[in-house]
């Protein structure tokens, strides 16, 4: 009986194993590749259920701000539009109470008209004017005072009614120099302007020197317009003063 040769033995051997080996790696690949896919669907499921979870606790929330922020722009727009409906309004009820021939019936229109704030400080002014271009110089006076200290009313239309009331011409003097003393205290929006009317007042009641003092406190202020300045030095000199020099440009 003959044998083989060790090595041609061995050989078919071997590389039956490693085609074994081979075929027993193929089969495991797929296996491998299939448990890959399961757990990265089971944590893509995971992940998801998460997503909603969070959408159902908190989804609320985003709906909230979203109504909110809509719910804001809608109320922010119909308040504008209210407002410009508003003045539009406004501006229709003054223009139809001005247009009226007589300063009577303008300001019996003026007074129907109805505003709030600084529209109706405006308001107040107007109809004190007519009032007084209809000669009803008490009417007026009642006007710019109540004007005058209504809290709500803007500070600077409160300043002016009270400037505007003090320089109405009436027959009591003394209230209305005291007035004006008031007025043209340091720190008043329309010191020089009283200023100025009491030189105009003083000089009515005869006393020059004391009207041209005045006169000359407004000509040396320096927050003195020039307006105001030329007005003081005119009538200065038509008093006997002499002419200012020329103010060097």
């Amino acid at each position: 009986m003959a044998f083989l040769p060790l090595p041609l033995f061995i050989a078919p051997a071997s590389r039956y194993e490693r085609q074994k080996a081979h075929n027993d790696l193929r089969s495991v690949r797929p296996k491998v590749s299939n448990n890959d896919s399961f757990i990265e669907e089971v944590t893509e499921e995971v992940r998801r259920e998460k997503l909603y979870g969070y959408l159902r606790r908190y989804g609320w929330i985003a709906v909230v701000c979203v109504l909110l922020l809509v719910g804001g722009a809608a109320w922010n727009e119909y308040r504008n539009a209210q407002a410009r409906n508003a003045a539009q309004a406004l501006g229709d009820a003054l223009v139809d109470a001005l247009n009226e021939d007589a300063p009577e019936a303008r300001a019996a229109a003026l007074a129907e008209v109805q505003a709030e704030g600084a529209s109706a400080a405006v308001t107040l002014l107007l109809r004190a004017a007519t009032q007084q271009e209809a000669g009803d110089a008490a009417g007026a006076a009642a006007t710019l005072n109540a004007l005058a200290v209504d809290p709500d009313a803007p500070e600077m239309y409160r300043d002016l009614a009270a400037f505007k009331a003090a320089i109405l011409p009436t027959d009591d003097v003394e209230a209305r120099m005291a007035a004006l003393d008031a007025l043209s205290l340091p720190g008043q929006p329309f010191r020089l302007l009283a200023l100025e009317q009491k030189a105009y007042l003083t000089l009515e009641g005869g006393d020059v020197e004391a009207a041209i003092a005045i006169m000359r406190q407004v000509e040396e202020d320096a927050a003195v317009t020039r307006g105001l300045r030329e007005r003081v030095q005119t009538l200065m000199v038509a008093l006997g003063e002499p002419s200012p020099e020329p103010v060097a440009q």
